[in-house]
């Protein structure tokens, strides 16, 4: 599954929510944005609300926070240019169905966030702009997550073509405590067999590193330029741009150390193999013609002459000539 530029078979895509820690500020997003670029990271992502589209008319303070928060369609179309020229992939989160189809010239998949996972209107209409979507599964059960599943791939049948689906264990809990991040629920979710990503709630980078090896192909984790930047939540619970680095920087060592998944033996191996596995010899003096039995014969380091591994195939032969105890077997000494 390919997202933007990046197989996700080949590598694992590290996105920094950015989210609202721009708190509405234009120059803080472009700002953040260019430390998660020197971070490392694959992408960056924005939430799009439209205050009056996300509550209810009755939460006045909320609404007032949201609209402080908020950036305008032009803005946006702004930050999507800048993170191109920086490099990273632009994503933001719908918070409603019309945002979709601002954002849609703009990003190359579409996030939804765990409060909308069991909305069907959003879903469907993420779904029919025919670009891949990351899941994010906070508040589902298994059964609600393939419901919504159900919805997705119904719009994607209608058109033909399953451009992919990212499904990331989360945790709605801010921040999530370490006995609470559960990640080996990413286990129960590949059992729906699409591609399995986290998105990370707790302090510090280890849970995000510890999903790599639980099969997480994409990660995404909340940034922050600086943890007391204000009061809002998100600050405390997001990376900074040296914990983004080191992020980034212990990722792509997990992906390294789990390698391609088969099992062989490595070309690195060769040398020990060579010391380390055994070769035939003879456990005493034997005449020309004795026919070996069991007894006669003893597995010693170094290899390089009959493996060990084929000693069952000497015990029967006869001898083609005398040899010592001690000494090692080849193929021309079996007659």
């Amino acid at each position: 599954m390919r997202i933007g530029n990046i197989d996700l078979d080949q590598r694992v895509l590290i996105v920094a929510e950015i989210g609202n820690n721009h708190e509405g500020d234009f120059a803080r997003a472009v700002e953040l944005i260019k430390a998660a670029a020197a971070a490392g990271a694959d992408a960056i992502k924005f939430q799009t609300i439209v205050p009056d589209r996300l509550v209810a008319p009755s939460e006045t303070a909320r609404i007032a926070q949201l609209g402080r928060f908020a950036l305008t369609p032009e803005q946006f179309a702004k930050l999507a240019e800048i993170a191109n020229r920086a490099g990273v992939m632009f994503l933001s989160t719908p918070f409603d169905i019309g945002s979709v189809a601002m954002l849609d010239p703009l990003v190359p998949a579409f996030k939804i966030a765990s409060g909308d996972n069991d909305w069907p209107g959003l879903l469907r209409a993420v779904a029919r702009t025919g670009k891949p979507i990351l899941l994010s599964t906070g508040l589902a059960s298994l059964a609600e997550i393939e419901s919504a599943r159900s919805v997705i791939d119904a719009e994607w049948a209608k058109a033909g073509s399953a451009p992919g689906l990212v499904v990331l264990h989360c945790v709605s809990a801010y921040p999530t405590a370490p006995e609470n991040a559960n990640l080996g629920a990413m286990r129960a979710l590949a059992t729906l067999g699409t591609v399995v990503g986290y998105s990370d709630h707790t302090l510090g980078v280890n849970a995000a590193v510890l999903s790599v090896a639980l099969g997480g192909r994409l990660i995404e984790k909340h940034f922050t330029l600086d943890h007391d930047q204000s009061e809002f939540r998100d600050h405390k619970l997001s990376a900074d741009p040296s914990e983004l680095a080191e992020l980034v920087v212990r990722v792509r060592e997990a992906e390294a150390m789990l390698g391609r998944g088969d099992k062989r033996r490595l070309d690195q191996e060769a040398p020990v193999a060579a010391a380390a596995r055994r070769s035939v010899h003879v456990a005493r003096d034997l005449a020309a013609g004795a026919t070996l039995n069991e007894a006669d014969i003893v597995c010693l380091r170094p290899a390089g002459g009959i493996p060990a591994a084929e000693m069952d195939k000497v015990i029967g032969r006869r001898l083609a000539r005398a040899v010592a105890a001690g000494a090692r077997l080849s193929p021309g000494d079996l007659s």
